[in-house]
């Protein structure tokens, strides 16, 4: 069955005050960072992610979905995300054959969207990956809660971009 956004029209809590509107952030890391790498061989600006959402609003949440390797450069890279404000989770390093590597977050991501759901005006979720078109469409009709997805426009399905409240391209405004 194909669910539509406008399928149930609930007011849509981002008409709350932009002063008070509570904003829940969901990266997921390995999706980011590979589409980034494909599409512009160049690497997500988390920092300016953070700053660029802090205006719209609190940021009463954020969580970025990473793969645990155990390397160097994947202890700073998380300990920066740590250190801007994002709680990190890890799930062990699965290698594929084609060199990319996987996390397997959809399900854990996907739980915490909706039990933040209730508690926020805002889910904004960074992939671009289709999985999640469900979960966007499912958040905004339970919840009315406005949803975003940030994404590279040539790498994210466009089931996800279309179920969602808005989407916002990742361009060069967001890359180191």
């Amino acid at each position: 069955m194909e669910i539509s956004k406008n399928t149930f029209l609930l007011p849509s809590q981002s008409e709350t005050s932009m002063t008070n509107k509570k904003i829940a952030i969901f990266v997921d890391v390995q999706n980011i960072y590979y589409t980034c790498r494909q599409a512009y061989g160049r690497q997500f600006n988390y920092r300016k992610l953070w700053q660029h959402i802090g205006h719209e609003g609190d940021i009463v949440s954020a969580t970025a979905y990473a793969i645990h390797k155990g390397d160097d450069g994947q202890l700073k890279f998380q300990d920066a995300l740590k250190h801007i404000g994002f709680d990190v989770k890890l799930k062990p390093f699965i290698q594929r054959s084609d060199g990319s590597a996987k996390g397997d977050w959809d399900v854990g991501i996907a739980i915490d969207v909706m039990e933040a759901a209730p508690e926020v005006d805002t889910i904004i979720l960074l992939s671009g990956d289709g999985d999640f078109d469900l979960l966007m469409l499912k958040v905004y009709q339970k919840y009315g809660v406005d949803t975003q997805v940030y994404g590279v426009p040539t790498l994210t399905a466009k089931s996800l971009i279309d179920s969602a409240c808005k989407f916002v391209e990742i361009d060069d405004a967001l890359l180191l």
